[in-house]
């Protein structure tokens, strides 16, 4: 087993880097492909100088500036910052990763100084909810603070409350990574928690975002992203159970192409390969599905718990946006 080493912070901004530039490369491949170009065992190497990353990594460090740059961590104050910082990088030149469309499509509508509650893609739970939110799961809050911050984080563009119930998952899976609990014990702690907030809505953070046709209350919308969160975490812990054959884990808890099932099938690479970081990275980006995402999320888990020990130590000045990775985990180291 890795020692759990200082610099958990670092570790888990700079995994989900890791994870995202190892899995750029197949994301648009199947497993046969995958192992053609790479072999068995995956890609296990950072390619490039810089090796680049996807928008789930420019987007992690929007939402990572956006709460840095906050006075305070309230509804009022994030808003505005998550705003400015997701038009921002939809913007920018160096958005060319080919970006999620849920995103633009949102952005667009930001832009144009809409309520995020009416610009956001109300039936959308794609992972672009999830791949991003890892800086809030680093930051020492209370828990309906990370709560809020998770969900709004997501919602901004993804208004489906899956992607919220998702969102605020992956930011306490690294929460509690960070804080002690180890890879074999998260599933457990994910149900937990989801079971405890299955009737949470957070007025404060989101509003009215709940009003939907043919939704009579705020629980009863918050509900329906739990309990599809609930349905993959069971399909996990019944793969994780079960032998491994070494295959694509997408089969057990789906493509990752949405918010819950990127979460599941994150985790079934790192808690599978617990022992073995860049191994868990390499079995995410062997995929059939969303494979920079997963190998991403992995990535962001397996460096919460065991900080920048997880990692080649050469890694850290091969990745793009180092300087930035860096700079955002210090104060939180």
């Amino acid at each position: 087993m890795i020692d759990a080493a200082p610099r958990r912070a670092s570790g888990s901004l700079f995994g989900l880097a890791y994870g995202d530039a190892l899995g750029k490369p197949t994301e648009f491949l199947t497993v046969d492909e995958i192992v053609r170009r790479y072999g068995p065992t995956g890609p296990r190497e950072l390619t490039g100088n810089p090796a680049l990353v996807t928008d789930d990594t420019q987007m992690a460090l929007a939402v990572a500036w956006a709460l840095h740059d906050a006075p305070a961590l309230t509804p009022a104050v994030v808003e505005p910052l998550l705003r400015r910082r997701f038009l921002d990088w939809a913007a920018s030149p160096d958005n060319n990763r080919a970006p999620g469309m849920t995103c633009l499509r949102a952005c667009a509508e930001l832009s144009r100084g809409m309520r995020w509650q009416e610009a956001t893609q109300a039936g959308s739970k794609g992972c672009g909810a999830n791949m991003r939110v890892t800086p809030v799961g680093l930051l020492d809050v209370d828990l309906d603070t990370l709560a809020g911050l998770a969900q709004l984080q997501a919602g901004l563009t993804h208004g489906h409350p899956t992607g919220l119930a998702a969102s605020e998952l992956t930011a306490y899976a690294v929460r509690v990574l960070r804080a002690g609990a180890t890879l074999a014990e998260l599933p457990d702690l994910l149900v937990g928690h989801a079971q405890r907030q299955r009737r949470v809505y957070h007025h404060d953070w989101l509003g009215d975002l709940w009003q939907r046709p043919g939704v009579t209350d705020p629980a009863m919308f918050i509900m329906r992203g739990w309990d599809e969160c609930l349905a993959v975490l069971a399909r996990l812990t019944r793969a994780l159970a079960g032998p491994d054959d070494g295959g694509d884990p997408c089969r057990y808890t789906g493509e990752g192409w949405v918010a819950e099932e990127a979460l599941a099938t994150a985790l079934f690479c790192a808690v599978r390969h617990a022992d073995d970081p860049v191994t868990a990275l390499a079995r995410g980006a062997t995929t059939g599905g969303d494979s920079d995402s997963i190998a991403a999320l992995a990535g962001a888990f397996l460096g919460a718990a065991y900080g920048m020990a997880a990692w080649p130590a050469d890694w850290a000045t091969r990745i793009e946006y180092a300087n930035q990775l860096t700079a955002l985990a210090s104060p939180q180291d």
